[in-house]
């Protein structure tokens, strides 16, 4: 699978709703950053309890 915004190799794929979306290391770490500035991040932390301790 091929990046989205480039031609470089998917590093990762996310999948919502069947949809797959390539994306490379960069632009990951772009996406996650901009997720990081809205209130996005805390309300996917707060469902998938990632500080839960177990």
């Amino acid at each position: 699978m091929r990046c989205h915004y480039c031609d470089r190799d998917a590093s990762f794929a996310p999948e919502l709703n069947g949809v797959r979306v390539g994306l490379c290391e960069t632009h990951f770490r772009e996406q996650f950053e901009t997720l990081a500035e809205t209130e996005a991040l805390a309300y996917l932390r707060q469902e998938l309890d990632v500080d839960r301790a177990e």
